[in-house]
């Protein structure tokens, strides 16, 4: 039998090919005005993204229905009923042109979606006397929606919902502990498909406003060729170190995260690079497409233009973006820099080296060719923290910053070769056409998981969420640490089927309330933005739970490695995050709840950075040298003392917790010591 390392280039291309087109949403490859129909309609829904930012003047309902509108459209023509080809009823799995059912489902869901716009004022009058034609369009909205979820995102999202939902009718007769008071038809249309909640609520909402913004903002760097430039200075900086291509992967990594928002988008861009560089220089297959894989993940974890999720964490909390992005800095950026410390231990472990001097790109040149691509994200920081803009209008401008960079660069490279202007003008037309294409597919499926999600909310606030809450402190016995447990364990275990954006919705929805409750009853008091956090976290770390992670089927199809071994090193190295979400549920300074002082903040996050880096070290085996075992245990001791020092100072009486950080410090420096002395041991053995 053929091993998963041996099969041929070619086998692995195509498992990527279809991981990616999967992910975004483009199965079918079509001929004929097809194939300029479905890149027409997204610049379409583009352009009208970019007016209702700027000048176009809609309500709030209008914006939100549109937008549900064109996804459902783009996603009817471009994913076929069934993505495999099948034998019978082929036109259901047709891949080289859009079938008849397909253009009824997309005409039918653009309808349904804009009927409750266009009847908004009357079905408002009807308050919650839904009339038969409501009814009807209501329902074919729900049936469509739920089907685009499962061809977008696979059959989870559906489930969950249809659960939900026949949970709503069926609840007068569950047991008593599950017994809930049931829904009417109407009652449940009115809720989900006629109103402002439900699937036209807050995540639609986001998703309309912010999110499109920023992934069509993401798609335009890459078009315009930000992601190798980004990879490049990565290179430039980290290469010639110890590892350098696996510590200038997480980089790259963090830098294309930061404007991706996607996982599999962030592999596919800087993977397809660093993972052979890795190999090149010693990294086994599946180290090195685990670390690529770990390094994407927490993209969306990267301030300032984190995962979909964090735009509507803000809508949830009620807080301005800018403060989701100060609460998230400190454990993503710990994060990352314990990733860099983990490739440097994989190449300890096996005593690789950097890049040499030429095989690495020339800062100079780089910089030359690419320092533009930071103009508008540099207006994107100035807007969202200086100014402290709307995210949609610091995005919007920052698009317009880039658009007027590629439309300079063409025409300053187009004169330098002697160039006309129209080819330039022309050049630069068709990125910006591209890019905003891109960017509207790559929308589809988040707007579709939102809108889905939104199911989800909706059944909940009719009442079960009250329910939900009892069954879920019974299960936990008001304990806190078994409530968080629950919690993770349940969000890998749905992320598993369903994207960030919707595993976050689903799980924040139903716990995040309960998790600040329950740490009340244990004398914890839990910051409800800590909670969604928590929640944010898990569903991120879900993208490369074994065994279903496509982000590390990604990866090992560039790596020809076996995805099932990938993403368990890779979950093994994000063991490091997710010790995070249990840490600053209890100590809520490392979210800066409450710090205004910089230089507490800059504290808090070195000590977290060492906290991570030892928790780090003590989960891989390695510090200097191998661990031992008790040298384990002192590791993790120290991990503890900088995530938690109060636990610390308090067994040792000392009124200021912050005390306790200089004994961890010591008592880590004595490790260092303690192991230096048999690494002249170790390498004469080697």
């Amino acid at each position: 039998m053929t091993k998963p390392e041996e099969k041929s280039e070619q086998e692995q291309n195509e498992i990527l090919q279809e991981i990616i087109a999967e992910e975004s949403g483009e199965i079918r490859v079509l001929h004929g005005f097809e194939r300029h129909l479905v890149p027409i309609i997204a610049v379409i829904w583009s352009l009208f993204q970019l007016s209702v930012s700027s000048w176009l003047l809609l309500d709030s309902i209008a914006i939100r229905a549109i937008h549900l509108a064109f996804a459902l459209i783009l996603l009817f023509l471009n994913i076929p009923f069934f993505k495999k080809p099948r034998s019978f009823l082929k036109f259901l799995s047709a891949r080289n042109h859009i079938s008849w059912n397909d253009y009824a489902c997309a005409i039918l869901g653009a309808v349904s979606a804009m009927y409750l716009y266009v009847n908004w004022e009357s079905i408002g009058n009807r308050s919650g006397m839904p009339s038969t034609m409501d009814v009807v369009f209501g329902l074919i909205l729900l049936v469509l929606l739920l089907e685009a979820a499962r061809r977008a995102l696979g059959p989870a999202l559906s489930v969950i919902a249809i659960v939900f939902s026949a949970y709503a009718y069926f609840g007068p007769y569950m047991p008593d502990i599950l017994a809930f008071r049931g829904v009417s038809v109407n009652r449940y249309l009115s809720q989900i498909s006629l109103s402002g909640e439900g699937i036209y609520g807050i995540p639609l909402d986001v998703s309309a406003r912010v999110v499109f913004l920023y992934v069509l903002l993401g798609a335009l760097l890459e078009k315009a060729g930000a992601g190798q430039f980004f990879i490049d200075l990565a290179l430039c900086f980290l290469g010639r170190f110890k590892g350098g291509p696996a510590k200038a992967a997480v980089l790259a990594s963090g830098f294309t995260g930061m404007v991706s928002g996607s996982s599999i988008a962030n592999i596919v861009t800087t993977g397809t690079f660093t993972i052979p560089l890795m190999k090149k220089v010693g990294y086994p297959a599946t180290k090195a497409a685990a670390i690529e894989v770990a390094a994407s993940t927490d993209g969306q974890l990267a301030p300032p233009i984190m995962g979909a999720a964090a735009f509507i964490i803000a809508e949830y909390v009620n807080v301005p973006y800018i403060a989701v992005v100060k609460a998230a800095a400190i454990p993503a950026f710990a994060s990352y820099v314990a990733l860099l410390y983990i490739t440097h231990i994989e190449a300890s472990k096996l005593g690789l080296r950097g890049l040499r001097k030429e095989e690495l790109p020339n800062l100079f040149t780089t910089l030359k060719g690419g320092l533009h691509y930071l103009i508008p994200i540099g207006a994107l920081l100035y807007e969202l923290i200086y100014l402290r803009h709307s995210p949609d209008k610091s995005a919007f401008n920052s698009i317009l910053w880039l658009i007027l960079v590629v439309f300079a660069k063409d025409m300053i490279d187009g004169r330098s070769k002697a160039g006309s202007l129209g080819e330039s003008i022309k050049k630069s037309c068709a990125t910006i056409y591209e890019g905003m294409a891109s960017g509207a597919k790559n929308m589809v499926t988040v707007a579709v998981a939102c809108a889905a999600a939104g199911i989800i909310v909706g059944v909940v606030n009719m009442g079960i969420g009250g329910m939900i809450t009892q069954i879920v402190e019974q299960l936990s016995g008001g304990n806190i640490y078994l409530m968080l447990l629950i919690t993770a364990i349940a969000s890998l275990l749905i992320g598993m089927g369903l994207p960030t954006t919707a595993t976050y919705i689903v799980m924040a929805s139903l716990t995040a309330p309960i998790i600040v409750q329950v740490g009340g009853l244990n004398n914890f008091i839990v910051p409800l933005m800590a909670a969604h956090l928590f929640c944010f976290y898990f569903g991120i770390l879900a993208d490369d739970t074994p065994p279903v992670g496509l982000a590390s089927y990604a990866a090992a199809a560039l790596a020809r490695s076996d995805p099932i071994r990938t993403g368990i090193q890779g979950f093994m190295y994000d063991i490091r995050t997710s010790i995070l979400p249990f840490m600053f549920i209890f100590n809520s300074d490392l979210i800066l709840y409450n710090i205004n002082s910089w230089p507490l903040g800059i504290m808090i996050f070195i000590m977290a950075c060492i906290g991570t880096c030892s928790f780090a070290s003590a989960t891989q085996g390695w510090f200097v040298v191998k661990n031992k075992w008790y040298e384990m245990v002192i590791l993790l001791g120290i991990s503890l003392t900088m995530f938690r020092p109060e636990l610390l100072a308090g067994s040792l009486s000392i009124s200021n917790k912050y005390l306790a950080y200089p004994i961890g410090l010591v008592i880590l420096g004595g490790l260092y010591l303690f192991q230096k002395r048999r690494l002249p041991q170790t390498e004469a053995s080697a």
